[in-house]
């Protein structure tokens, strides 16, 4: 599977250790930045490319860092068809997948051990959308609004 990730300083180093470690486990990563630390660089450029790429490659999955993920997770929704989801807990990376069929997720790099963070996107990436008709139907629902107000 391909995994799209991104992140700025905050998340950085983390982002290098979870390359290395998803690369290892056989996932197909492509990583968008930051590719060198800069304390002052911003998450938005890194977010929004990493989300595009999601959408250009039905079927891929995207991961963005930061220091706590609310801003990186609101950069990668500025893109059409992209469902990032905030991800603190196993649950939450469960049923963003399961009930929300997110194809993208954001995790804080200051919230968590690396450990943590490698789990909760491992999570993430192994869970399947569920299928479930209600489910589907909400989804469709915010897509069909997404494509009304950016016609």
């Amino acid at each position: 599977m391909r995994v799209h990730i991104a992140t700025d300083h905050a998340g950085f180093e983390l982002k290098e250790k979870i390359v290395a470690d998803l690369r290892e486990k056989g996932y197909d990563v492509v990583d968008h930045g930051a590719h060198v630390f800069d304390a002052l660089d911003d998450y938005p450029p890194f977010c929004i490319e990493a989300a595009q790429a999601v959408v250009d490659e039905p079927g891929s999955l995207g991961v963005v860092i930061g220091g706590s993920g609310n801003g990186e997770q609101m950069a990668a929704n500025c893109v059409q068809g992209v469902r990032a989801a905030l991800v603190w807990s196993d649950a939450t990376a469960r049923l963003a997948r399961e009930h929300n069929d997110a194809n993208m997720m954001a995790v804080g790099a200051r919230q968590h051990s690396e450990e943590e963070v490698l789990a909760l996107i491992v999570t993430f990436l192994e869970t399947p959308f569920s299928g479930d008709k209600r489910h589907q139907r909400r989804i469709d629902l915010m897509a069909a609004y997404e494509r009304s107000v950016r016609a």
